[in-house]
């Protein structure tokens, strides 16, 4: 077996499981179009389009700035369109994603690109063992994930997380502070959807006595209160386009300026952010400034959702458990086969709540229905839970109380919800559809875009 550093919980893999992904080299050749004869060695992911910041950047206008990307998944190569305007082809047939091959031909709108064959395969290193941190998953997804999180957390790159919501974005954060020579500091979570737009520049860089009403005394922000070590931007892409634009600023000059104030402060933050959208999307369609992304992807981590890698499900699942029942319940055949069947949308925070619920109704029908809002007691505490496992337990208890009562009281209006609650609307209906209330909004007058 291969020795690794990791913590208790820990398995290392037995010896002779797959310690790399290899596919095909490939080489990408420009052979129609302006830009003729460029060529770029696929190393890795590699992003495609005419922004300065792409690893091949074209000067075709008929491009989008970032038109497409090209990653390992799995074994093979995976060409996918990033919304460009004029589409991504692979051999004459228009394609959202596609696999390419040495042989294929690739067309971004009038610019044509083959795939060739090298010598060398292209080859990434996989993680051995099934678990970092609080993640969970042998899968190869997951242990090319591990991978990225051990190589990157030493230094000070900024790091994009990406993957739908549920998959353990914030965890991935959390494993890259923990083995950062900034672990002895703050971690800091941010979540840009839950801070409505006029506070979000206060929360983040802080103000001054008298700034502006209601700033009855001096306050220091997130990037002084994570100084000297990490800050965690959960969901960056609800930041609106002047936020985006002093990010930019501070991620390149290291300072930022408190809201009423005239002087800059110094500081030094390590910026690791998530998303549960394609952020090269987003700045095709001008929603997300173009250079903050490049600025935010120094280094990209996907996290696959769950459904896209299955055999993970019974490890996950018995990892769950044995918090919740401190091992003495295992995952049955019965059991494994109905968590199988499932689609899992809500991923890996979805696995948990219905883990959660079984374990909580002492449910032997594991086929029923979720409990009611009502029927999720707020002031029960879990002692036989970690401390931070029984927090974030009742935390999401309050909020499954807290948000149904909001709703009641707003008529299912979410909009008049969120105003009530002091809170944005898009963060109020995401964690509608996490916590299972997206029925208690349906019909809302104001609900037709959620």
């Amino acid at each position: 077996m291969t020795s690794v550093a990791t913590d208790d919980r820990t398995q290392v893999l037995a010896r002779g499981s797959a310690g790399a992904l290899e596919a095909p080299g490939l080489e990408l050749v420009v052979v129609d179009g302006v830009d003729r004869g460029a060529r770029l060695r696929v190393r890795g992911t590699i992003r495609i389009g005419t922004a300065q910041g792409n690893d091949l950047h074209l000067t075709d206008a008929t491009v989008s700035r970032v038109h497409a990307t090209l990653r390992l998944d799995g074994g093979r190569l995976r060409l996918e369109d990033m919304g460009s305007t004029n589409g991504t082809f692979v051999d004459g047939v228009r394609v959202r994603d596609a696999y390419v091959s040495p042989g294929n031909l690739v067309r971004l709108a009038e610019t044509t690109l083959r795939a060739e064959a090298v010598q060398e395969p292209l080859r990434v290193e996989l993680a051995p063992y099934d678990r970092l941190g609080d993640l969970v998953g042998a899968s190869p997804a997951m242990r090319y994930a591990y991978a990225l999180i051990e190589r990157v957390a030493p230094t000070s790159t900024t790091v994009l997380i990406q993957g739908e919501t549920g998959t353990g974005k914030e965890l991935v954060a959390r494993a890259i502070h923990a083995r950062s020579t900034r672990s002895a500091r703050r971690f800091l979570a941010i979540d840009c959807g839950a801070i409505p737009e006029n506070l979000i520049e206060s929360e983040l860089f802080g103000h001054v006595r008298g700034a502006f009403t209601g700033a009855v005394a001096e306050r220091a922000g997130a990037f002084e209160e994570a100084d000297g070590g990490t800050l965690f931007f959960d969901e960056v892409g609800e930041l609106a386009p002047p936020m985006q634009r002093k990010l930019l600023r501070v991620l390149e000059t290291r300072e930022i300026r408190r809201v009423g104030e005239n002087r800059e402060r110094p500081v030094d933050v390590r910026v690791v952010a998530a998303t549960n959208r394609p952020l090269a999307t987003a700045a095709n369609e001008g929603l997300f400034r173009e250079d903050l992304y490049f600025r935010l992807a120094v280094v990209t981590i996907e996290l696959a959702p769950l459904r896209a890698r299955r055999e993970d499900i019974p490890l996950i699942a018995q990892h769950f458990l044995d918090r919740l029942t401190g091992g003495t319940e295992r995952v049955t055949p019965e059991l494994n086969a109905l968590l199988l069947g499932r689609a899992w949308n809500g991923n890996v925070r979805e696995l948990r709540n219905y883990l959660e619920r079984r374990v909580s109704l002492e449910a032997r029908d594991v086929t029923r229905e979720p409990p009611r809002a009502d029927l999720a007691p707020v002031s029960e505490l879990r002692l036989d839970l970690p401390f931070k496992e029984a927090q974030a337990l009742l935390l999401q208890r309050f909020e499954l109380a807290y948000l149904s009562a909001l709703l009641v009281r707003a008529d299912n209006n979410v909009t008049r919800a969120a105003q009530l609650g002091g809170i944005s609307r898009r963060f109020l209906q995401r964690r509608m559809a996490e916590l299972g209330l997206r029925q208690a909004g349906e019909g809302a007058p104001d609900d037709d875009d959620g």
